[in-house]
């Protein structure tokens, strides 16, 4: 079992907690930002990340575990290794989260679906319902990283690595915005704003 003080030192340690002024995947804003994608550069960090969050979930009976792309793609598959089961990934097309390249969940399959960071849980509900909408069914969702501090509910049960409670905006009422201070965009996908 990994500690909060162990997963935070991790973070630290593989250059993922970033400080200034950023536009989140959910549209929000903040002063921190979490790169989760680096810790998937050293395989010792992501090995003991994704084992303690597989752990959680070894008593699931988990069939497959799905992430949504990008960010989640290397994670499914080192979730899925521990927990010896299969792995897959959703991706967006024409704007809309989907399962391609022939991924399939069948009817009755135990579904885990897992993020590298969590903050208003958007892309996860997509997913989530990519699940439920081919028959199977959502067991939990797994995060290394909880930013919302445990305040979302997936209707499942919802563990993480680490939670913490990250300080977000909406842009409208950005502090950071009215101090001037420009926004960058450090996630993979477009900046529309």
């Amino acid at each position: 079992m990994i500690t909060q003080e162990r997963a935070l030192e991790i973070l630290k340690e593989a250059g993922v907690l970033l400080e200034g002024h950023f536009l989140l995947t959910s549209g929000r804003h903040s002063g921190k930002y979490l790169q989760c994608a680096k810790i998937f550069q050293y395989t010792r960090y992501s090995e003991e990340l994704c084992k303690a969050l597989a752990e959680k979930f070894k008593e699931a009976q988990v069939d497959v575990v799905i992430g949504p792309a990008i960010g989640a793609i290397q994670m499914a598959y080192e979730v899925s290794r521990w927990l010896g089961v299969k792995n897959i990934f959703a991706e967006r097309e024409n704007g809309k989260m989907t399962l391609r390249r022939g991924f399939t969940v069948e009817r009755g399959q135990r579904v885990l679906v897992v993020e590298d960071v969590v903050t208003t849980g958007g892309s996860v509900k997509e997913v989530i319902d990519i699940v439920k909408e081919s028959g199977g069914e959502v067991v939990g969702v797994g995060a290394i990283v909880d930013r919302s501090g445990g305040s979302i509910d997936f209707g499942t049960p919802f563990e993480s690595v680490i939670s913490m409670k990250v300080e977000s905006y909406e842009a409208e009422e950005c502090p950071l915005c009215k101090e001037g201070i420009p926004i960058v965009k450090p996630g993979s996908r477009n900046m529309n704003k």
